[in-house]
């Protein structure tokens, strides 16, 4: 296990946890997921696809970085980085869209 994966495994925690506090308080059953200039969404997801998913596409980028550095390692440069990054960002941004929705915090 890489010291990457500790991150990686608090990021999907902190996911797992605005699922559970922020979904009961989502009322509508879509979720803006991209804005545009103007501020205004620009398309909308189904309300689980847009919690659950992101663990979901966390999980399998996480398995392509763990296959890429066991099966083609001479093609993978600063995995550990990558992987820290990945989390960071993907965890912001979920936490990004799920505040964005209207609703009583």
């Amino acid at each position: 296990m890489m010291s990457a994966d500790y991150v990686f495994g608090f990021a999907i925690a902190l996911v797992v946890g605005l699922n559970l506090y922020r979904g009961p308080r989502i009322a509508s059953e879509r979720v803006a997921m991209q804005w545009g200039r103007n501020g205004e969404p620009t398309w909308y997801a189904a309300k689980w696809l847009a919690m659950w998913g992101m663990i979901a596409f966390m999980a399998a980028v996480r398995l392509f970085i763990w296959a890429a550095s066991t099966y083609a390692p001479q093609h993978v440069h600063g995995a550990e980085l990558g992987i820290v990054i990945f989390s960071l960002i993907a965890a912001g941004s979920h936490m990004f869209v799920l505040m964005k929705v209207r609703g009583p915090l």
